[in-house]
């Protein structure tokens, strides 16, 4: 399979359009993820564990409470945000974070709560998942959150992408834990009956796919299918479909190198038996957000492009698809001169980003 795969690094970038970036909201401490409310508000995560409501005149309201304790430092923090599909009638989020355990370990965990009416608190707090084992780290948590659809309709299950936690690389490899793994769990933390490990006793129940590094992109595509991107290590960012039980590679091969130049693996880039990625970056970009345009706001060329934020380049990337695969990359606002780490359309057709800084923003795409 890997051999049908033409998998070399796209470096012929074609000129970019110009949108322009509007500024929501300024002020925001390391903003991770932006959901949607009604009547025109946002919902946004500051990585230090605060949840923020944003008012469509740019306020910044005060933190929501009902937040549970986060493990703050290094990358872990309070993380992605979704909003439940039929959040107008239950009101429901999801959200994932980095959980502390006891003697200063932490994992990535997956809660869901209540918004209250009046916005300003969470109500039934409840966490669904935890990555086991958890481990004394503060790298690689992964935590992207997606709704899986079915036929156009949601299935009542979240998809969640866990992180290796960098020291415990190893691990993405065995599936007797969840570490580099996608899981995918009810969205009362139950383990759905067709998951593909179900009934093996050497395998962890909730496991999708596995052989990872770090996902902090992850999205459905126009057709439903679920697609990520993940960082790979020096070079090697990748886009992956992954597809129950498939088995990703990390870190038996990538298309990068470990830090300081040593070969990952065999040193081959794919391999018999594993799923290799639809497209990587070498160098990377580490890639964060990642989203569909499936309006026409910005013209029919931009529909049904793929859009991923850089937060070491400091761009978006627009990625043009044919048949599924890569045809064309367009960098798009390198003069913002800021790290972009959430894309997301919002319920307006328009692309919202958040950049990552200590003064982040809210940012609105105008055609």
């Amino acid at each position: 399979m890997a051999a049908a795969f033409a998998l070399a690094p796209f470096t012929a970038w074609s000129q970019p359009s110009t949108p322009k970036a509007e500024t929501v909201a300024s002020g925001l401490q390391q903003p991770w993820a932006v959901a949607f409310l009604p009547q025109g508000r946002f919902l946004v995560t500051e990585r230090a564990g605060r949840l923020r409501v944003v008012e469509p005149d740019g306020r910044v309201l005060a933190p929501v409470q009902g937040v549970p304790e986060v493990a703050t430092g290094g990358q872990g923090g309070l993380l992605d945000l979704v909003t439940d599909s039929a959040f107008a009638s239950n009101r429901r989020l999801y959200f994932c974070f980095s959980e502390p355990g006891q003697g200063g370990v932490n994992s990535t965990a997956l809660a869901r709560a209540r918004l209250s009416d009046d916005g300003r608190r969470l109500e039934d707090v409840r966490v669904i998942f935890s990555q086991r084992p958890k481990i004394r780290a503060n790298l690689h948590f992964g935590c992207r959150i997606v709704e899986r659809r079915v036929g156009g309709q949601p299935d009542g299950t979240l998809f969640l992408t866990l992180g290796e936690r960098f020291s415990r690389r190893d691990d993405a490899q065995t599936l007797d834990n969840h570490h580099g793994k996608v899981v995918r769990v009810g969205k009362d933390g139950g383990v759905p009956p067709d998951n593909p490990f179900v009934g093996r006793t050497d395998a962890l129940p909730e496991i999708w796919s596995y052989g990872h590094r770090n996902s902090q992109g992850a999205t459905l595509a126009p057709d439903g299918g679920f697609w990520m991107h993940e960082h790979g290590p020096q070079g090697g960012d990748e886009i992956n479909l992954p597809r129950p039980g498939a088995n990703h590679g990390w870190p038996r091969v990538s298309f990068g190198v470990h830090y300081g130049g040593n070969p990952v693996g065999s040193g081959s880039p794919t391999e018999a038996g594993l799923a290799p990625p639809l497209h990587h970056w070498t160098p990377s970009i580490a890639p964060s957000g990642m989203a569909f345009l499936t309006s026409e706001r910005y013209g029919t060329a931009w529909k049904g492009n793929l859009f991923v934020g850089s937060l070491k380049f400091q761009y978006l990337d627009r990625i043009e698809l044919k048949d599924g695969q890569v045809v064309a990359e367009h960098k798009l606002l390198e003069d913002l001169g800021e790290r972009i780490r959430d894309v997301r359309q919002g319920p307006d057709g328009l692309l919202y980003l958040l950049t990552d800084s200590p003064n982040g923003r809210l940012i609105r795409l105008l055609p």
